[in-house]
């Protein structure tokens, strides 16, 4: 018997997860991770097979506000799967006809244009390395990227390839879109050629000649704790991977698939690429200048968007404008990005009707754990590891498996001893190993650190892959998140989970977002203290600031209470993640110099509230 192609191996692993759709028991226990072989290529061996002949639309973009759509100067356009595979080989060819190699890295620093998809389908069958960037990067930012990159190609509109004019580098440039007949219209540096010949190009397929272990793709990590790292993902590893996210969404063939996420970060390549494709779905992406959250849930209605992925921030944003009506071809929420508050689940559910599947995972994997359609959601739980995923919780002193430590994935059988407690019969170390599924290291990691063995080796040390993130088991065995290992602090002798408090504040009205540290204390060690974005409308003054602490001594134990609160505007990372280590910076600071932050305001400035 002759072994199964890439191409058939691939489509009897995704069948098999969309025949045990809603039975996440038989998902998680009977799902294997295909063999694809020393050669899978994803847009060779998996998209152009779903777009032989296959008038489909792919890929549809449609500017909020009836404004021109990147990239084809009107609202709306729509690509079907064969118009993709014809111009993605007529772009491979182009690429090849102007110098690009396999191995070369090309940094795509465009927004949601269509030339995106194109680029990424095109750079993957010639075995180019993909680098997203954002378009919100500053000059210093793209200086470290392309230097530490090792990037050779620059992909760019008009106004952001203005901005490498002051990086240097040994990299050759492509503006996309503008008037081809002008360069540098808007700034571009000289020499740099236009997108618009790609056109010229033949459409004819090209050799595959990439092999699994290659790299596919360098993501920068958002560097929320540290200087942003490089992930190196495979051609199998983000690809074949996804196969998870595909099964945690829910998305089925046929349907319509969207998510809220900013190209140049590894959750558009999640939901906006390959796990809808995974299928044959339809990608739907709104463009907007502001978000409008009336305007985008009426477009989700129009578009029949049938499975919707959105961070917490977002779907905070919906219940504040109390959007009550269910657009009507919704049948699956998902949420992902930071940890979702149960307050937030709870009043969906009761407006939509619809209960939003939280998951986790980071941009050096792809989705680790989440609810599964027809698991029972455990509110504020991120769920279980998913089909595949051999993730267990260590505890950082020990090494030994246990209720409350940090998500690791096992990349060995013998990685982890049980700690006395967990030991014996029916300890979820046999169960977890038991499940690996052969995966050594597992099928949806990163190959490594780009440039980086160092930090590669502390990552992937003692047979395990360390996540950094810290979770519970609780109810049912369902994980829930606690914290970056950097964000938990104690207080007194008790550890806080800054997310525990923030979803305990975000409960109050007047909140729209808060981001809790720890304040140093010479008798407590550390206070909690909240940074906290007010609603529309809510003035930043003492009753406000008495409101909110009161409602925080109401809602949570003692040791976690918020005795500190200051209204302020959250740093965050260009990808939306909040730098709580800005704000730990801030409170080191002032605590070092013995100052009280003169904005803040403290339990003892209210009468009644202190003790």
């Amino acid at each position: 018997m002759n072994a199964a192609t890439p191409t058939e191996a691939f489509f009897a692993a995704r069948d098999r997860l969309l025949e045990l759709s809603g039975h996440p028991d038989r998902a998680r226990a009977e799902f294997r991770w295909p063999d694809v072989g020393p050669s899978f290529n994803w847009a060779h061996d998996v998209f152009d097979v779903i777009a032989e002949g296959n008038d489909t639309t792919a890929l549809r973009i449609v500017e909020s506000g009836g404004g021109a759509a990147p990239g084809a100067g009107t609202p709306e356009i729509a690509r079907s799967f064969a118009e993709l595979k014809r111009r993605s080989d007529q772009l491979a060819n182009w690429l090849l006809e102007i110098g690009a190699r396999q191995g070369d890295v090309a940094m795509l620093m465009l927004g949601n244009r269509l030339e995106l998809w194109e680029i990424m389908l095109a750079a993957l069958k010639i075995g180019v390395v993909i680098l997203p960037a954002s378009v919100v990067l500053g000059t210093q930012e793209l200086v470290d990227r392309v230097d530490r990159g090792r990037v050779r190609w620059v992909f760019a509109a008009p106004e952001d390839a203005a901005k490498f004019a002051e990086v240097p580098g040994d990299y050759r440039g492509v503006v996309v879109g503008g008037d081809a007949a002008t360069p540098g219209q808007r700034g571009e540096p000289a020499g740099w050629l236009s997108f618009d010949a790609s056109y010229d190009a033949p459409a004819v397929p090209v050799a595959k000649t990439t092999a699994s272990t290659d790299p596919s793709l360098l993501y920068f990590t958002s560097g929320t704790t540290s200087r942003p790292k490089i992930v190196e993902h495979s051609h199998v590893s983000y690809p074949l991977g996804h196969l998870t996210t595909m099964a945690w969404i829910g998305v089925r063939p046929g349907d319509v698939h969207s998510v809220v996420s900013a190209p140049g970060w590894g959750k558009h390549a999640w939901s906006s690429f390959f796990s809808p494709w995974n299928v044959g779905a339809t990608i739907f992406v709104l463009n907007y200048t502001r978000f409008d959250a009336e305007d985008f849930v009426a477009e989700l209605d129009r578009a029949g968007v049938n499975t919707f992925c959105a961070p917490p921030t977002v779907w905070r944003m919906l219940i504040q404008r109390r959007l009550e009506r269910k657009p009507r071809g919704l049948r699956e929420l998902v949420s992902a990005g930071e940890p979702l508050n149960p307050e937030v689940i709870a009043r969906i559910a009761e407006w939509w009707g619809l209960e939003i599947r939280d998951g986790y995972g980071q941009t050096e994997t792809t989705a680790l754990v989440g609810n599964l359609p027809g698991d029972r959601v455990v509110p504020g739980a991120m769920g279980h590891p998913l089909p595949g995923v051999n993730a267990v919780l260590v505890d950082p002193l020990t090494g030994a498996e246990t209720d409350e430590g940090e998500v690791c994935l096992v990349l060995g059988p013998s990685a982890l001893r049980a700690s006395p407690a967990r030991a014996g019969a029916g300890s979820a170390v046999g169960a977890h190993s038991d499940a690996s599924h052969g995966a050594l290291p597992p099928v949806n990691l990163m190959t490594g650190y780009f440039g980086d063995p160092e930090a590669t080796a502390k990552a992937m040390r003692d047979g395990l892959f360390h996540t950094g993130d810290v979770a519970q088991r609780g109810e049912g065995g369902a994980l829930t998140f606690v914290g970056r290992t950097d964000d938990i602090f104690k207080s007194s002798d008790f550890k806080v989970s800054p997310f525990e408090v923030e979803s305990a504040l975000i409960e109050h009205a007047f909140v729209a977002e808060a981001a809790v540290v720890g304040a140093p204390d010479e008798t407590r060690l550390n206070v909690t203290k909240a940074y906290v974005a007010l609603a529309a409308g809510v003035a930043a003054d003492g009753d406000t600031a008495r409101a909110i602490l009161l409602h925080a001594r109401e809602a949570l134990p003692p040791y976690m209470r918020v005795r500190r609160i200051e209204f302020f505007e959250l740093p965050k990372t260009s990808s939306g993640k909040i730098r709580r280590v800005e704000l730990r910076r801030r409170e080191i600071a002032a605590f070092e110099a013995g100052e009280r932050i003169a904005s803040e305001w403290r339990e003892e400035d209210f009468p009644g509230l202190k003790g």
